[in-house]
Parts: C-alpha cells; structure tokens; sequence
C-alpha cells in the first residue's frame, strides 16, 4: 500500500476526482491499522522531534510514564515525566546521537519497574528526533526473582543433601567402633593397646574422611581469593608431574609430557591452577586401578593456551558425561563428589573453560583453556607488523 501512494503522489496532479478519493481513503486506512496497532501494544512508544517535544505516542505511554500528550507537545520530554532520574535520563539521550538500550528505573517507591529504551530517529541520513520504547518489566522481575530463590533453596537442599550422606558414612562407622570399644572397656579399669588400636585407627581415619569433606565443601561453596600473577604454565605442569611421580609409580602408571616450547606467560594463581591439576590426576589414577598411562600436553592455539589431561583408563558412561561437574555426583565409593566441581570453579575464576572426552574402556581427556594476556596479544602483533 506505502508504495501504491508514493507513486500516486508522485503524479498527483494528473488525478482525476475519483482518484485522489481513492488515494485518501488509501492513506487513512493506512493511518487507522498503524493508529490500531500503536495503541494496542502495552509497550508505551514515543516519538519526538529534535526539540524534544513529543510528535507521536500512544497510551501505554501515557500511563507509563505519567504524562499529558498535549503538555509533552508543547514541552520536552524530559520537562514533563515526574521522576526525577528519568526525566534526567530523557533529557541528556534524547539529546545525543546514542543507542541506549534496557536502562531500568523504580518508580512509585519501588512498586513499578520500568526498562526505558532510546533509538535515534534518523531520517535521510540525520537524526530528527528520538524513539523512545517503555515496557514494565514489574512482574517479569518479580517472577525472575522468584525463580533465583526456588532455584537457590534447590541447590541448597541438594547441597544439604550431599553434605549429610557425606557426613553420615564415616559418623556411622565412628559410632560403630566406640561400641566396640565400649565393649571391649566395660567393667574393665584398664586395656592393653593392641585390643582398641585397630578401632582407634578407623576412628582417626574416618576423622580424616570428615575434615576432607568439610574442607572441600567450604572450597566448593566460599569466594576464591584468587591472586593471578605472570606464572609459566610449564613450569607448574612439570613441579605437579615431579611431585606425583612417586605415587604413580606405585599404582603401575607411567607418565608422559608434551610441553609446547611456545607458551607465552599467563595470569595464573599457582596454588589453585595446581590444586585443579591435582584432582585431575588423581581422578585419572582412580580410573587407572590396573595401570595404565598418563600425559600431559600444553599449546597455544591463538589467544588461547590449552592444558590437557589424558588417561588410558576406565572412560566415563556417555549418559552421566553433563554431570561429572555437578556437586557431590561421584562413582566413586568413597568420593566426596566436589573435586571436579572445584576444578570447575577454579577454571572459571581464571577466565578459562573446560571440556571433558571420553569412551568407555578407551581413556578420557580433559582440556583447560586459558586465556593469553591481551598484552602479550598486542605484542605479537606489533612484532608482526614490523617485519
């Protein structure tokens, strides 16, 4: 129809009568179906010109906003909205040449919410005026809101749930071995030794178990104080394969490295990024109760640097592969279930991802990426330049 009438226009002064009727009723029933669907919409849309006065609007802004439509003509914008902080808002962007986009605003003490919008209105090339777009986000922040507490009292139910199946195990065998031992006391002034050794020994044992539990909980659940300085990824990678050596000795794994001579410096919290190393190989050793083969790589593909963790072991099940991040999910029998979400969080407190691979019987690899400093970035690329 839009370009029906702009040819028709064009050569308006050849129209008979019976043809400039056509065109008219053309026009306004054009004008009524975008009249219609303004003011159908319960987002408020206003249009104002490069004064800021209001040219076009409807009534969901009307009543959004709290304006007049004829005090809004014949005043800016930003004069006649009552809040203080919107008005402010309208005046200084409709001004300007910006996309504002999703600025949110309480009104009425808190009791609305507003997500207010600016699009220059731009017209053969200039701006003439601003679109302003106003939509009440009241009961859409409030479902929202409600969602994050029942999302947030199920991960502490969860949470809960793990911690006291933990916590119940090695309590239960405690309580075991102190009858024995209540037994073994009883009516008695004194025992020797080696008739409660063996159920002190499980006692300390399982307190142990209980200190590493609350430990890891406390690690999975508080903010990191992460401290990332300029650190060589290598070098940490090959202090963590010296250090474990010795006990894969023991358990018949051998160890492998491949070590990209290439890698730039990162920003790295030693501590934690071999605390994240750690449990990888002690979970691929867990995977490897037979022997087997273990290696580490590194490269740098970009501005990116990759560490990756590979065993020869059990695999891991295709239908349990998205929930080996998850808290407290383990096959172990005695795993507390955090030391993969803790090597997840440490990543992420690096800027970094990581993925898993596996096959059942085959092995599994687990890939970290670390981000390379932009500075180093830039380096390379003046150096590029240069030459």
């Amino acid at each position: 129809m839009r370009k029906f009438i702009q040819k028709a226009l064009a050569r308006l002064e050849r129209l008979d009568r019976e043809q400039v009727a056509h065109l008219i009723a053309g026009l306004s029933e054009e004008n009524e179906l975008f009249a219609g669907v303004l003011e159908s919409m319960t987002d408020g849309i206003v249009v104002t010109d490069p004064a800021q006065r209001v040219i076009l609007s409807n009534r969901a802004a009307a009543r959004l906003l709290g304006i007049a439509v004829d005090e809004a003509a014949e005043r800016p914008l930003g004069e006649v909205v009552a809040d203080r902080s919107l008005a402010a808002f309208l005046a200084e962007h409709l001004a300007g040449p910006a996309k504002v986009a999703d600025r949110e605003f309480s009104l009425d003490g808190g009791r609305r919410l507003l997500s207010v919008s600016i699009l220059p209105l731009v017209r053969e090339g200039r701006v003439q005026g601003g679109l302003v777009h106003v939509e009440d986000v009241t009961e859409r922040r409030a479902r929202e809101a409600r969602l994050r507490r029942a999302e947030s009292l199920a991960s502490l139910t969860t949470l809960a749930a793990g911690v006291a199946h933990e916590i119940k195990n090695p309590l239960g065998s405690m309580g075991i071995h102190l009858q024995l031992i209540r037994r073994k006391t009883g009516g008695r002034d004194c025992v020797e030794a080696r008739e409660v050794e063996p159920h002190l020994a499980v006692i300390a044992e399982e307190v142990d178990r209980l200190n590493r539990i609350v430990v890891d909980f406390l690690f999975a659940v508080k903010p990191m104080d992460a401290r990332l300085e300029n650190a060589d990824l290598n070098a940490v990678v090959s202090d963590l394969i010296a250090f474990v050596r010795p006990e894969m000795d023991q358990a018949g794994v051998t160890v492998e490295s491949d070590l990209a001579d290439d890698l730039p410096a990162l920003m790295l919290d030693v501590r934690y990024i071999k605390q994240a190393l750690l449990n990888l190989l002690k979970n691929a050793v867990a995977a490897m109760s037979g022997g087997g083969r273990l290696r580490l790589e590194t490269q740098r593909r970009g501005d990116e640097v990759q560490v990756r963790v590979i065993d020869t072991g059990t695999g891991i099940p295709a239908q349990i592969m998205d929930k080996v991040f998850e808290p407290y999910f383990t096959t172990k029998p005695f795993g507390t279930g955090l030391g993969l979400t803790i090597v997840f969080k440490i990543v992420k407190e690096h800027f970094g991802d990581i993925a898993v691979a596996s096959r059942e019987g085959e092995g599994t690899t687990f890939t970290i990426t670390l981000p390379v400093p932009r500075i180093d970035t830039r380096l390379l690329e003046d150096r590029r330049g240069v030459r």
